[in-house]
């Protein structure tokens, strides 16, 4: 049933062409009803109008003759009198055909023009108008409707139109033709309208036509051309679409056998194109994506029916470089992408992110002309990961041989200084005595040479701390106040920050707990900080400000080094703490990792981040001593 609906369907064009011609005729006879409508509608809105305009005419003269009879009121009546007003000079030009004046017994007083019958000759029935004059008199005025229709009907419905006045037995009273045919009427579309209010006929007997009635015919009706054109046409036509429907089921047959083939080839072609590892697309000039294959499909994670009719922007380019993406597309486009294949990055449906070389070329129809460009994408997102790897790796060697260089430097280093350090002590000692024996009693130098002495021995103990930490990896834990500790480190830095312009606030929790550590070492991570915040806060105009707090979180004891410098920028601890990253110009980076080595070699965590009010907070943590967690 449905190959026999399939072979049937050349038909359809067939039957559809019938359908079409009867709608055509349809319309046709339509089209001449609404035609024929709106020609009568038109009829009838104009016979209104001309029927309306007439009434005003004659009501317009009846409102002049008034004036006439109330200006001969009182006058004596006389033909001398009446050819002397103006009113009925106007009137004669205008429509009138005589003015009479009679008295109270219709006899005739007065008429303008004399003999009125010999100076008008009868051409049909006459009409009269009718006007008292005081005391005792009557104004007729004599006019003919057929002059009526001639000078009350506008030019261009005289031209449209015969308009005639009829009465109830069909007689025409008036026509504005000089001979109308009432024969030749009946055939053309017409319309007629009764005339309101009445038409005097005499004016002595008070006869009126009552029954007369206003009737437009028209001229020209206008043909309908339509309906002869439409069935030359239709007769026509039809041969033609049964011609053509026969050679469309020619084509139909050998269309049918071509899509056999056709789909046969598709089927291999697919297959083939399903199994290989490349991912391949199709894009025209525009970079409408034109054909994709399986693996393009699994390598985006999007759907043949979602890519295919897509313009760019692409949904697998990365959302933060369409700008970059979408320049390079538009080179590749025109024709100035890399012979040898280029490196993108691109965006999977899950959010992933892969790397994919790319290499196009030309995409050219059974014509041979260029219609786009094929591009052959291959997935190389492992291939980076390895490399990346041994990037990695081979940077941790380099960094690994640094820092064991950097060590052997610092113990070096430490040695050679432990004894300048050693005899600066021991010269300050041999000053002080000899001051002492001489009676000085300078106490500005005095306590010069005290201070100088404790520096030199807090310096030679820094030293052999390192020495110690170098060699032996462990540091020395001990019992310690670890407010003493920051406490001394303020100590050594109050000059230095005040020399520099910023403020330094302690705020030291009461009663903390002893810390195992090494008081040494600690300090020189409160040193580190403090100076660090100090050199940060260098690029801030005024209110420079370090606040070292501590308090107790648990089984551990946190320090903080808060400034309201310009912050991190972004950076995480990790970056900040990785050996030889500085952020200063003349830096080592080594500072910050120093300190995080000595903070986690006493089992605490050194972080980073923003401050509350702006700025950085460094902080640290140490935990308490034994004994007094579990007191």
């Amino acid at each position: 049933m449905r190959n026999l609906l399939t072979r049937s369907l050349w038909l359809a064009p067939l039957g559809l062409s019938l359908v079409f011609v009867g709608g055509v005729l349809a319309w046709v006879r339509s089209n001449e009803s609404d035609e024929q409508e709106q020609q009568r509608q038109t009829l009838i809105s104009d016979a209104l109008s001309t029927e309306a305009q007439l009434r005003d005419r004659i009501d317009d003269e009846q409102l002049h003759l008034r004036q006439l009879a109330t200006a001969l009121a009182g006058q004596v009546p006389s033909d001398a009198v009446l050819a002397a007003h103006p009113e009925v000079n106007a009137g004669l030009r205008r429509l009138w055909q005589s003015v009479t004046w009679l008295d109270a017994r219709n006899r005739v007083l007065a008429e303008v023009p004399e003999e009125a019958e010999a100076a008008h000759p009868d051409d049909g029935l006459s009409l009269h108008l009718t006007a008292r004059v005081a005391p005792d008199g009557v104004l007729v005025v004599r006019y003919a409707p057929s002059l009526l229709l001639k000078r009350g009907v506008p030019w261009w419905l005289a031209r449209k139109y015969d308009v005639q006045l009829v009465d109830s037995a069909d007689q025409v009273i008036a026509s504005n033709t000089d001979s109308p045919m009432r024969a030749a009427q009946g055939q053309r579309p017409s319309y007629r309208v009764a005339l309101t209010g009445p038409l005097r006929a005499s004016p002595l007997t008070q006869v009126t036509l009552t029954d007369a009635a206003l009737e437009l015919t028209l001229r020209d009706p206008a043909t309908n051309g339509v309906r002869p054109l439409a069935w030359v046409l239709v007769a026509g036509f039809l041969p033609l679409i049964a011609v053509a429907s026969w050679l469309i089921r020619r084509q139909m047959r050998q269309v049918e056998r071509a899509e056999v083939s056709g789909r046969t080839e598709a089927a291999w072609r697919r297959a083939m194109e399903d199994s290989a590892l490349v991912a391949l697309r199709a894009r025209d000039f525009d970079g409408r994506l034109l054909y994709v294959n399986r693996t393009f499909c699994d390598m985006v994670g999007l759907a043949a029916d979602q890519l295919v009719g897509l313009l760019p922007p692409m949904p697998y380019w990365p959302p933060d470089a369409l700008a970059e993406v979408a320049e390079r597309n538009r080179r590749n486009l025109a024709g100035q992408a890399p012979r040898e294949g280029y490196e993108a990055r691109w965006r999977h449906s899950s959010g992933r992110m892969l790397d994919v070389m790319v290499f196009e070329s030309p995409l050219v129809d059974a014509g041979g002309r260029q219609i786009g460009w094929m591009g052959s994408i291959i997935d190389i997102t492992e291939r980076k990961r390895l490399e990346e790897r041994e990037r990695r790796q081979v940077e941790t060697l380099a960094h690994n041989a640094r820092l064991t260089m950097l060590g052997e430097v610092a113990s070096t280093l430490a040695h050679e200084l432990n004894q300048p350090l050693t005899a600066i002590a021991s010269y300050n000692a041999g000053i002080a005595n000899s001051l002492a024996k001489l009676g000085v009693q300078d106490d500005l130098v005095l306590g010069a040479l005290k201070r100088l002495g404790q520096q030199a021995e807090h310096a030679g103990r820094i030293v052999a701390r390192i020495r110690e930490f170098l060699t032996r990896r462990e540091p020395r834990h001990e019992p310690c106040d670890l407010h003493d500790v920051i406490t001394a480190a303020i100590d050594l830095l109050k000059r230095d920050c005040r020399r520099r312009g910023v403020t330094l606030d302690v705020i030291l929790a009461p009663g903390v707990p002893p810390v195992l550590a090494d008081a040494v070492l600690i300090e020189q991570v409160v040193i580190n900080l403090v100076r660090n915040a100090a050199d940060a806060l260098q690029a801030r105009d005024g209110g420079r400000r370090i606040v070292v707090s501590s308090r107790v979180a648990g089984d551990f004891v946190r320090v903080d080094v808060q400034d309201n410098g310009p912050g991190l920028a972004g950076r995480r601890v990790d970056q900040l703490c990785a050996p030889f990253y500085s952020t200063k110009a003349d830096g080592m980076g080594m500072g910050l990792a120093i300190c995080r080595s000595i903070v986690e070699a006493h089992q605490g965590v050194l972080d980073a981040g923003e401050a509350p009010g702006g700025g950085a907070l460094f902080s640290f943590s140490l935990p308490l001593e034994r004994e007094t967690v579990h007191a």
